[in-house]
């Protein structure tokens, strides 16, 4: 069981790490019918040691609803306010799992809410509670202020941890938060509104001595003065709504003969987008960067730098990949950036964590404030390997009311960063988000749970605070590679359409750039991912790019070096197809071990003819206008073979040893070369009749030793083919879902005529919505959906019965 006396705890995390299978009771609560169950699950609990704090003394706090049930002697400071005994986190995946962790290493319970969709996901698992709070849609479980609200007075939870995104930055969540006696672990609400409006931070900043991009902020909206005042600015200029993020409403304008259309176009983005179609106009900055400082802040005026990230390499206007600190900025020009970035949170009596976005140009080294975000950001980790620090730790420790754990001085600034998004997306395609089961998830095995420890530099009363933030990152100080893994899913686990497809995020840290950019490579390298398309190829390729390198990033980065990240597909060589149909061969007719020597054993099936096995396998690319090729096999003694692969100039293969080592890897010695690959089969759905597209194939994800995946398919015999036919021909009026999918109108009903072409059902995925038409006329006789409803990749919607001619 978790201990809960707190002595007892601390003893425990003190200890060297070790990993604890702990039976507990999850009380799971469906708020909108108030029916309850208790289930109780095996779950690992990581505990960490070496803490640095001794047990403090609990005592009643200042902050309400606090309850405290041990007392231990406080051997640190008398004033220390403790820790809450239970927090809530309203948010889910990878973000929710990060604040357990910490919350687990320090003792606090915890709380998860969760949706429908997400009953068995990780966060659900970890937490010590889990509350049901209604249906998929985020307006209707995690955006719902009052089903958090309620499970907070039903759990006792004493403080809520917003995350990011969803209720994050909503003012009004942490004043209903306020007003119910709940602690919002995050600034105060003047600070969320102030930092809100794009507008109004930037004249705050303007007034706090912030520099800002030339523009006009202001609220008069008339068309023709936003021209006016563009041509002021000069040409090119950048339209951006006032509210909102995520590159919505926001228009790049070349030439005043582009503007009013373009203006015409961000105002309905952003109307639509964020219900305000407010804009404000300022120069475009052609080569820019993207840096942000990480600020932090208590309740008692005190303001401090964690250092800067560079986050400029984005697709989509988001970000991808992030590091820190920001390559090639001098140690003035740090100081000047973290100086900037304190005196922007002093401006609005900033309290927790937050981060000040600049946009810096490359061309004179000028930086100027974008905006601020009043939460802890996705890119967080980076700042925690460079600084040793747990910053969910530090949010923590401020809210209870406690000073920031550091003076500036005391800081470090060690080695370098990386973070990679791992996304379900599919980078060829405009990196389009993808959804689906993760059939098969292979990662590497992280090295730390926590940013490694990095010892504080001593307190000097006698430095400035100009010296104190004028730094260069310490690359002398021996660091050994470390790797994180932050992640929200597990194998089995379904990448939904209701919310972001970040499947986990990978965070690597090194003595310099050179050596956390070689960590990153191989990090990546050993990333494996079935199911749904993901970006992990995308980011090989971008961290190993030679510009990436270099450090010369901006945010057109992909943009500019786009034929280098995106070079043509290759046509799978002879030793690859090879070695597919090694392991299709294998996997049919095993070679048991040596050891045991009987008939039964040592003969595989299909021997009554003779000692030698052969068979042709047909396999093609995953692209069905691609040509099936040939590959025969003789097997000519147990895990030898001769291998024949029928190009237009056949490459053959003598004497090849081949064994699986497990259902995924596959041990080849070929052409004198000896490597272990990962092959992973993906069967078609059981509703699928066999034809010529890939998704009705049996397809294998071949993983090369360097991480290179391709898909490659094994087309069905054509007596299936036959039978497909029949079957497509017999339902040519089927209309099926594409991918998982939200139904969002269904246009039909049993008995309607319809033409072909006609609109029949609307579908939505990641935010995307899809129309499905008619591919016949005729008349409805049967529909499988209903507005609302989530549906798997190829289930019949509807059903079109064609005219006869």
């Amino acid at each position: 069981m978790i201990p809960t006396n707190r002595a007892a705890t601390s003893s425990l995390l003190r200890s060297s790490t070790h990993v604890y299978s702990i039976p507990r009771t999850l009380l799971t609560t469906d708020v909108s019918n108030g029916t309850k169950y208790a289930r109780t699950l095996q779950t690992k609990a990581s505990v960490v040691g070496a803490m640095v704090c001794q047990p403090r003394m609990l005592v009643h706090p200042a902050i309400s609803r606090r309850r405290f049930t041990t007392a231990v002697q406080n051997t640190l400071s008398s004033e220390r306010k403790p820790h809450f005994d239970k927090i809530l986190i309203a948010n889910r995946g990878e973000i929710a799992c990060r604040v357990i962790r910490t919350a687990k290493k320090l003792g606090i319970k915890t709380v998860a809410v969760y949706s429908e969709v997400d009953a068995n996901s990780l966060h659900v698992l970890e937490a010590d509670e889990a509350y049901c709070i209604g249906p998929a849609p985020s307006a209707e479980s995690y955006l719902r202020m009052d089903k958090i609200i309620g499970v907070c007075h039903r759990s006792g939870a004493q403080a809520v941890h917003p995350g990011y995104g969803f209720l994050s930055e909503n003012a009004k969540f942490a004043e209903r938060l306020a007003e119910e006696g709940i602690v919002f672990i995050g600034p105060p609400s003047s600070a969320i509104v102030s930092m809100g409006s794009k507008s109004e931070s930037k004249n705050i900043m303007s007034a706090a001595g912030v520099p800002c991009v030339p523009g006009y902020h202001g609220t008069n909206q008339d068309a023709d003065l936003l021209f006016a005042e563009a041509g002021k600015i000069g040409y090119p200029v950048l339209i951006k709504a006032i509210h909102g993020g995520g590159g919505k409403g926001m228009r790049v304008v070349s030439s005043a003969s582009q503007f009013k259309d373009a203006l015409a176009s961000a105002q309905r983005e952003s109307l639509k987008s964020f219900g305000d179609a407010d804009v404000l106009v300022e120069k475009y900055i052609e080569r820019p960067r993207h840096i942000e400082v990480q600020v932090f802040a208590d309740t008692l005026g005190n303001a401090v730098s964690l250092w800067e990230r560079d986050c400029s390499v984005q697709r989509r206007n988001q970000k991808i990949i992030e590091e820190a600190p920001a390559p090639g900025l001098s140690p003035d020009l740090r100081a000047d950036l973290s100086a900037k970035a304190v005196a922007a949170a002093k401006a609005v009596n900033y309290v927790g964590a937050g981060t000040v976005e600049f946009i810096f140009d490359n061309d004179t080294e000028k930086f100027y404030f974008m905006e601020m975000n009043t939460r802890l950001q996705v890119e967080h980790p980076v700042t925690e390997m460079i600084t040793g620090l747990d910053l969910v730790e530090w949010q923590l420790e401020v809210a209870a009311g406690n000073p920031l754990p550091l003076s500036q001085a005391q800081i470090p600034l060690v080695g370098h960063a990386f973070e990679a998004r791992i996304y379900a997306e599919n980078p060829r395609n405009d990196f389009l988000p993808d959804s689906g089961p993760l059939l098969y998830l292979d990662t590497p095995k992280p090295t730390h749970i926590f940013a490694p420890p990095i010892p504080s530099l001593p307190h000097n009363n006698s430095c400035s605070e100009l010296d104190s933030v004028k730094r260069s990152p310490d690359t002398s100080t021996h660091v050994a590679p470390s790797m994180r893994l932050e992640q929200g899913f597990a194998q089995g686990a379904q990448i939904g359409v209701f919310y972001d497809p970040m499947i986990a995020k990978l965070v690597v840290h090194g003595r310099d750039r050179t050596s956390a950019l070689r960590a990153l490579r191989r990090a990546l390298e050993e990333y494996k991912v079935v199911g749904v398309s993901t970006n992990v190829e995308f980011l090989r390729m971008l961290a190993g790019n030679g510009a990436f390198i270099n450090g010369e990033v901006e945010t057109g980065f992909i943009k500019k070096h786009y034929e280098d990240l995106f070079p043509a597909v290759e046509t799978p060589s002879a030793e690859l197809l090879a070695q597919a149909a090694l392991f299709v061969a294998l996997r049919e007719h095993s070679i048991e071990s040596a050891s045991i020597s009987t008939p039964w054993t040592t003969l595989t099936s299909r021997r009554f003819g003779g000692d030698i096995y052969e068979r042709t396998i047909s396999i093609q690319p995953d692209d069905a206008s691609a040509d099936p090729t040939r590959v025969s096999l003789k097997s000519i003694s147990p895990g030898r073979f001769d291998i024949a692969v029928h190009f237009t100039t056949p490459k053959t293969f003598t004497g090849v040893s081949a064994r699986l080592i497990s259902p995924t890897t596959l041990s080849t010695t070929l052409d004198g070369a000896s490597t272990e690959i990962t092959i992973v089969s993906q069967r078609p759905p059981s509703s699928y009749p066999a034809s010529r597209a890939t998704n009705t194939m049996e397809r294998l994800h071949v993983f090369s030793a360097l991480g290179t995946k391709t898909s490659l398919a094994i087309p069905p015999p054509a007596y299936h083919l036959s039978l497909g036919q029949d079957v497509l021909s017999s339902s040519k009026g089927a209309l099926r879902a594409p991918m998982p999918s939200l139904v969002v109108e269904v246009k039909v009903s049993i008995g309607d005529r319809v033409e072909k072409g006609q609109p029949v059902v609307v579908l939505e995925s990641m935010k995307t919505e899809t129309v499905l038409r008619a591919e016949v006329a005729g008349v409805v006789d049967a529909v499988g959906c209903a507005k609302g409803e989530m549906v798997e990749e190829g289930r019949e919607l509807v059903n079109i019965k064609e005219d006869e001619l």
